[in-house]
């Protein structure tokens, strides 16, 4: 016998629950598509990126590689700044994580440096390298793009400031330097060298690679002198 008094078993409130379930599961469907739709276009608009470049790359490229309306591009990034800003913010943090993940492990500082090392051919590879080095060029003359990329490039150069504050004491202290200086030092290299690889400098001109490697020697002269 149903409940008249529309308690939990009354047929009104079964079909409220009814209702607002289907309700909600059309919401998760469209949240899924929405989210479907954007991983889409962002893996076109990266496969485009590293094939034209930055200035040649045109959003309606990229809606017709991911078919999908240009309208789309719009509704979920809004330009195509942010489109490729989305691409770079979301391996930046990926990337970052592994290297927080590897400089936070038990391995000495000079076998880390040598994995860092390798986590840089891994990163030319990838594609991440050269969506990085677009987006400063563009940052040149586009302030909106330059704020981005500091922060982004600023997260990687914190990180290495806490390394060096970490060694610091089983080192014997920094010296003159202060950590964000051991920092940049330990940065920027990379960053140099990148863009001479990126550029098609060959190693017998700069050799980028065996230098960055041979730092590491250095730094276990360092950390094995010291004990």
């Amino acid at each position: 016998m149903s409940d008249a008094s529309g308690g939990p078993g009354s047929p009104d409130v079964a079909e409220t629950a009814l209702a607002e379930a289907v309700v909600s599961s059309r919401a998760e469907r469209r949240q899924q598509g929405a989210a479907d739709t954007r991983a889409t276009i962002l893996a076109a608009a990266r496969e485009r990126l590293l094939s034209v470049g930055y200035a040649n790359l045109s959003t309606r490229a990229v809606a017709e590689a991911a078919e999908v309306p240009l309208s789309q591009i719009h509704y979920h990034f809004g330009s195509k700044q942010q489109l490729i800003l989305a691409i770079l913010e979301g391996e930046n943090e990926r990337l970052l994580a592994r290297q927080r993940s590897m400089f936070s492990g038990p391995e000495p500082l000079w076998r880390q440096w040598e994995r860092a090392c390798d986590y840089l051919d891994e990163d030319l590879a990838s594609g991440y390298v050269r969506v990085l080095q677009e987006m400063i060029a563009a940052g040149w003359s586009d302030a909106g793009v330059a704020a981005a990329v500091r922060e982004y490039m600023a997260g990687w150069f914190r990180l290495l400031a806490d390394v060096a504050s970490r060694e610091a004491p089983r080192l014997g202290g920094l010296g003159e330097f202060t950590a964000s200086e051991i920092a940049a030092l330990m940065g920027l290299p990379f960053t140099g060298a990148e863009s001479m690889i990126l550029l098609g400098m060959p190693e017998s001109i700069m050799p980028a690679r065996s230098a960055l490697r041979k730092l590491g020697g250095v730094i276990r002269v360092m950390e094995e002198g010291r004990r």
